[in-house]
């Protein structure tokens, strides 16, 4: 049997959301409780004193912007438009025309 979901619950996990935040500016040192986090999207900017679950003014740095995004982007050019109906091959119209007057 699953655990079950709770909205709102408390969060599993100890991942801070501001490392990956382009909007944070994090200085670690070499044990794990020599970090320091500035979140540079609120004004004046603060030293953010634990992990942060949830935020507002969150922007994933991993997330190209829409420079980059243009650069990748692929052309596409649409092909002159066609015309529609059934194709007619090499002397079907005159086929077509001798068969209709011979009806007459």
């Amino acid at each position: 049997m699953s655990k079950a979901y709770i909205k709102g619950g408390t969060p599993i996990g100890s991942a801070s959301l501001c490392k990956t935040c382009s909007y944070a500016h994090i200085m670690t040192g070499y044990r794990e409780s020599e970090m320091v986090t500035m979140c540079n999207e609120v004004h004046p900017n603060i030293v953010v004193p634990f992990l942060i679950y949830e935020c507002t003014g969150y922007y994933d740095k991993n997330r190209p912007n829409y420079d980059q995004m243009q650069k990748l982007a692929i052309d596409v050019a649409s092909d002159p438009m066609k015309p529609v109906g059934f194709k007619v091959g090499v002397g079907f119209h005159e086929a077509a025309v001798a068969r209709i007057s011979d009806d007459d």
